[in-house]
């Protein structure tokens, strides 16, 4: 495997673990799945249907996010939102990630 490969392969385990934290950093206002994964990927936050939907259902049921079924249009849409508990974890996560950012660069400052 060749070093771009390899580079490209673990980009994709460092972004993995920043979804949750995008989905609540974005969802303060409703946003349907569809918008949201638009989002997300024109942020430079690199996921599929595939991954976004069953992501959002979990945080659902952790009692992170709240939805609601929007049946005003011609194709319904379930709306997703931040509940107050998921605020609280963003939040949390939001530190945790400003640690990280500050650890990893003081690791990587040239000397």
């Amino acid at each position: 495997m060749s070093s771009e490969e390899l580079i490209l392969s673990q980009a994709q385990e460092l972004r993995r673990g920043t979804v949750v934290l995008a989905c609540l950093a974005l969802l303060r206002e409703p946003q349907y799945g569809y918008a949201l994964l638009e989002t997300l990927n024109d942020a430079g936050v690199t996921v599929d249907g595939n991954t976004l939907y069953p992501l959002l259902r979990r945080l659902e049921k952790q009692g992170l996010l709240t939805s609601e079924w929007n049946t005003d249009e011609s194709r319904p849409r379930k709306f997703y939102r931040v509940s107050p508990q998921g605020a609280e974890v963003r939040d949390g996560l939001v530190r945790e990630w400003n640690d990280l950012v500050a650890s990893i660069s003081q690791l990587t400052k040239e000397n």
